[in-house]
């Protein structure tokens, strides 16, 4: 047992360093003015024009997002779950490979495809078509969300459909539900961890996110995570930046509470 208790030094001594410890460091500022007095100024600078706009425009397109990652996850997830084992691995395998990449690396190659002289007009120009306007728009956040999370909506689900008995599958239908019938009563059900887990991981992300918005939106279109970049970077205020990203951990711990409930297992989210 001691032994076991020394092993897990490092682990804690890096939680304590890079979780625990920045966290009180916004717990403090979030909580004080600049001369360290008690204060919920920065939380309610949530209530600015400025900032609603952003928070809201974020949840939008955190949404969108979202659902657009669960549309084209779901079913992929299915087809991977119905493979053998060989063929699965090779699929999954080639669907994570772009993670591998940076994420900053892969957001700036959608900027050049996306942009006014980028690929896609120089495409469209070559056959005579119409050029795009598609860079700083709330389009090209969605497609940078959707490109960047998907992969972490897709494994949830396919973990969840992987483990499902077959026999059961099989069971319904010989009692003669059809393959509809099928889905709904059985397969999405016993599915639900997986979506939850997954709807969680693209959409606090998407919510928090900066460098999508900052790259593909342009400094036209602020979310939410631009507003704390910007004041913890411009304005050097920590105090605010801090506040507000206390309000937005209400959000994480919704999502966490979600989990709890609907995946108390761990199925969607061990993968």
């Amino acid at each position: 047992m001691k032994s076991r208790k020394l092993l897990s030094g490092p682990y804690l001594f890096w939680a304590a360093s890079f979780i625990i410890i920045p966290l009180l460091m916004i717990l403090y500022y979030g909580l004080t003015d600049k001369n360290g007095n008690f204060t919920l100024m920065n939380l309610a600078q949530i209530t600015t024009q400025e900032n609603l706009k952003a928070l809201g425009l974020a949840l939008l397109l955190s949404f969108v997002s979202t659902l657009i990652c669960l549309i084209l996850a779901y079913p992929l997830a299915m087809i991977l779950s119905e493979k053998n084992v060989n063929q699965t691995s090779f699929i999954v395998l080639i669907f994570i490979l772009p993670m591998w990449m940076n994420f900053l690396l892969r957001t700036l190659a959608w900027q050049n495809l996306l942009e006014k002289n980028g690929v896609i007009n120089m495409v469209l120009r070559f056959f005579h078509l119409p050029e795009l306007a598609l860079i700083n728009t709330p389009f090209a956040i969605i497609l940078g969300m959707v490109y960047n999370f998907l992969p972490f909506m897709v494994l949830p689900i396919y973990n969840v459909l992987s483990k499902i008995d077959r026999d059961v599958i099989s069971a319904a239908r010989d009692l003669g539900a059809n393959n509809l019938q099928t889905f709904l009563r059985i397969i999405l059900p016993l599915s639900v961890p997986g979506i939850i887990s997954g709807i969680t991981m693209v959409f606090v992300p998407s919510l928090t996110t900066f460098v999508i918005s900052d790259l593909l939106g342009g400094s036209k279109i602020l979310l939410i995570g631009n507003v704390i970049e910007q004041e913890f970077k411009q304005g050097s205020n920590w105090n605010t930046g801090s506040g507000l990203s206390l309000v937005l951990m209400i959000f994480i711990i919704a999502s966490m509470a979600m989990i709890a409930k609907y995946d108390k297992e761990g199925e969607g989210t061990a993968f």
